[in-house]
């Protein structure tokens, strides 16, 4: 039996990837010409069901089953509470679509079926030339990013929304004290400074003051609010207002009170951040300027002492 190289293998196997494409990407533009051609036609009655079908653009037809199929094994075999997660993260997100759910359940099927492909392409074919311990790091990374890839950038998505969240929060209460203390409403007051500062926690605040108009109660949508965003300073802001309506205070001194402590935690957070920054910059110090400094400050005298002695 004849060994087969392994370069030869690969390509091999990237040009019959190829083929492939490129005669799915040809019949796709032919049918898509005949659909464009059927839509001209306004008074046409398609009495086919096949050409019923071509009519809808080829995402439908070939990779929507893929999807739904991908989609139902992942929520066969996700441990229990995954999914609940996940729907929950990508609430957090600011994308809570059962589409991109279903995506995202699909790209996890996918990574974690190509782990044992990557695992062979590493130890069995080898096209790289890796030995040893270097194949092995190259191997466990290609794993461990295709197993916590997708997780990590959704929890990345949800962690830049919330830090974007947090640091316009102060900037929306000031507005907001300025539009009560004007002499409007706090539902008035609210739509008009989220349509002034465009962003994530405007378009919370939106959905917010249409669940209000749709029936909801302050209080209901205000909660509901706490729940899609889960900012402590949020939650702050929200039982402040709730307080509020429940003794009667006056909200423009609730919302000044409010958009005081605001300026104070945003201050407190810079300031906190300043002093990580020494600490965080210490690592790259040691390890890349140093080095570097010592040879070029110390590499001539230990030169001389060798050739002295």
């Amino acid at each position: 039996m004849t060994n087969i190289d392994p370069q030869l293998a690969v390509a091999l196997f990237g040009g019959a990837i190829g083929l492939i494409l490129w005669t799915i990407v040809s019949q796709a533009h032919d049918k898509s010409v005949i659909r464009d051609s059927l839509r001209q036609l306004d008074d046409y009655e398609i009495e086919n069901v096949r050409d019923q079908e071509l009519l809808n653009p080829i995402a439908e037809r070939a990779f929507l089953p893929i999807l739904g199929a991908l989609t139902s094994v992942g929520r066969r075999f996700t441990p229990i509470g995954y999914v609940e997660g996940v729907k929950h993260k990508f609430v957090l997100s600011g994308r809570p679509s059962s589409e991109a759910i279903d995506r995202f359940l699909a790209i996890r099927v996918v990574t974690v079926v190509i782990v044992p492909v990557s695992l062979y392409f590493y130890y069995g074919l080898n096209p790289l030339g890796f030995q040893g311990k270097s194949q092995m790091g190259v191997a466990a990374l290609s794993v461990l990013v295709l197993l916590l890839g997708p997780d990590a950038k959704l929890n990345k998505r949800v962690d830049e929304r919330q830090k974007l969240i947090q640091r316009g929060l102060p900037d929306i209460i000031d507005l907001l004290v300025i539009s009560v203390e004007a002499g409007l409403g706090f539902e008035q007051a609210l739509d008009r400074t989220v349509n002034s500062v465009p962003g994530p926690l405007s378009d919370e605040f939106l959905r917010m003051l249409g669940e209000v108009r749709a029936g909801s109660t302050r209080a209901e949508a205000m909660r509901a609010l706490d729940a899609r965003i889960e900012v402590a300073e949020i939650r702050s802001f929200v039982l402040a207002i709730l307080q509020a309506d429940t003794f009667g205070v006056s909200i423009g001194r609730v919302l000044r009170s409010q958009a005081a402590e605001m300026r104070v935690k945003r201050r407190q957070l810079a300031q906190e951040r300043a002093q990580k920054a020494p600490v965080k910059m210490l690592i790259p110090m040691v390890f890349c300027i140093f080095p570097a400094l010592f040879t070029i400050v110390l590499g001539p005298a230990a030169l001389r002492i060798m050739e002295n002695f």
